[in-house]
């Protein structure tokens, strides 16, 4: 683990959640516009829950006495040693959580301070998914080391439910009216063994056609339950054919995982009307913005990007930043991955 406090120029770092006051913490989420559910003190204590998929981490940055400055993350984890050496990255949901005060100086600390704690952690790569426009803290990125990458995302205005629903595409409409009257109902309260039923759904969902890596059955388990967490899923003659799984947060609902049975059935959309859950769910619940977390690269052709277009949202340019810690293994990691997409 990287030293617990490194103090320069009345800018003091600390690294673990036990150096930062709680009080602090909340104060900060509270405040600032960079506030997501990923970087909150319930979402750092949920990924330390999980140490089979995960290793938290929390680094913070006071300046003259004052948390202005925090990012909240994990590296991926195996059991397979032989994977983990190859794959382990740190992710920073959502990106840093910045006050509205804080120095250029101290971002770059915070920034440096999260390199050397990831290194030590023998993370690959950091990659932070940006959730908000981070482009007045670009210099100080790539002053502590971090590039820019380009990265969309949809956000969806859901002050108003009748808003929303004029916003959707006329055949997203049609989509979700159809899969209605096919007799779909929505499971907005699950029991565990219906998430279960979704999950594998999802599992299968990764391997054949994402080809990433997907959490296992226990990281969703732990997650049922939670006050933050919205399992809404789809049920069609007493079988689960899809469901989202959302994430709120002050006045945000984040759609993190979703998909569906699509082409199976006739005239039956589950994942389109999986995410319609999610919206109206933030529509009726208070949210003013139902994040969609990802559109993919701009220069590259995206389905998934084609399909969160039709609900009606904002397509936003937030992007990623990216800092490279082991340049070898990551060219290894481009190139595997690469080559595990064409082989779909």
């Amino acid at each position: 683990m990287a030293t617990q406090r490194v103090v320069i120029e009345m800018i003091e770092v600390v690294f673990g959640d036990k150096e930062i006051s709680s009080s602090d913490w909340q104060t900060l989420s509270i405040s600032s516009r960079y506030s997501s559910w990923f970087q909150s003190m319930e979402a750092y204590r949920f990924y330390e829950s999980v140490p089979c998929e995960m290793r938290p981490f929390a680094v913070g940055v006071y300046e003259e006495g004052v948390l202005e400055g925090l990012v909240v993350g994990y590296v991926t984890h195996c059991d397979n040693a032989l994977k983990q050496h190859f794959t382990r990255r740190a992710v920073v949901l959502g990106g840093p959580l910045l006050s509205e005060k804080v120095s250029t100086k101290a971002t770059i600390a915070l920034l440096k301070g999260l390199c050397s704690q990831c290194r030590q952690m023998g993370a690959i790569y950091i990659e932070t998914r940006n959730f908000h426009d981070y482009s007045p803290h670009r210099e100080a990125f790539e002053q502590a080391g971090f590039a820019y990458q380009p990265h969309l995302n949809f956000h969806i205005d859901t002050q108003s439910l009748d808003g929303v629903e004029r916003n959707l595409s006329k055949g997203r409409k049609r989509d979700i009216r159809t899969t209605i009257r096919e007799g779909v109902v929505a499971v907005q309260e699950p029991t565990i063994e219906q998430v279960r039923e979704w999950y594998h759904l999802l599992a299968q969902l990764y391997r054949t056609r994402i080809k990433t890596p997907l959490f296992s059955w226990a990281f969703f388990e732990r997650l049922y339950g939670n006050e933050s967490a919205h399992f809404l899923l789809t049920q069609y003659q007493g079988r689960i054919i899809g469901g989202t799984l959302c994430m709120g947060h002050s006045k945000v609902l984040y759609e993190w995982f979703v998909c569906g049975e699509d082409g199976v059935y006739p005239h039956i959309f589950p994942s389109s009307y999986a995410t319609w859950l999610g919206i109206e769910c933030a529509a009726k619940n208070g949210f003013e913005r139902f994040d969609m977390m990802g559109a993919g690269k701009p220069e590259e052709t995206y389905g998934v990007r084609d399909f969160k277009a039709r609900f009606g949202g904002e397509l936003v340019a937030h992007g990623r930043y990216l800092h490279i810690c082991k340049p070898l293994l990551y060219r290894l990691g481009v190139w595997g991955v690469r080559l595990l997409k064409k082989m779909r």
